[in-house]
């Protein structure tokens, strides 16, 4: 393989996964940007092919290889997310997928996070091996709990109908 051969195949392989970027970037349907995703996995492909015949070794090839078992793997997680997109939404464009981000968080509004200046109550579970209503707490517990029971509202809650 002569060198003009090898620099027209990278160049080749390095327009293909930069044709891939674009549509990737570009795109807003699912479908064309795994396509595009595919198309930046073939150039990567290719490079390391032409890297592996230009050396003499396989170690190219056998890369490209797992290069395109995960590429197929990729496809069929791609095509099970398009299909449960076009069930629930039927359309194919990413920006219905903006619902499935957190909304219980916070805005922050200067971009800095905001530390709980307070401790949330939670539940606080018995001593491993008693039953919370049958059997009685230590006396090296009790002072503990006690304190516990003063702030949580589930506890008082069992407490009222006890």
């Amino acid at each position: 393989m002569s060198h003009s051969e090898v620099q027209n195949l990278l160049l080749l392989g390095g327009i293909l996964f930069a044709l891939g970027l674009i549509g990737f970037l570009t795109r807003r349907s699912l479908i064309l940007m795994f396509l595009s995703l595919e198309t930046m996995l073939s150039g990567v492909s290719l490079n390391l092919i032409v890297f592996s015949k230009y050396h003499q070794n396989y170690q190219g090839q056998i890369l490209a290889v797992m290069v395109l078992t995960i590429s197929a793997c990729e496809a069929a997680i791609a095509l099970a997310m398009v299909v449960s997109l076009y069930r629930r939404k039927a359309t194919l464009d990413v920006q219905a997928w903006d619902d499935l981000s957190e909304t219980i968080l916070p805005k922050s509004t200067d971009g800095d996070y905001q530390d709980l200046e307070h401790e949330e109550n939670y539940p606080k579970l018995s001593p491993a091996g008693l039953d919370p209503l049958d059997r009685p707490v230590p006396s090296s517990m009790q002072a503990s709990l006690d304190q516990d029971q003063k702030t949580s509202p589930i506890v008082l809650e069992v407490n009222q109908r006890a």
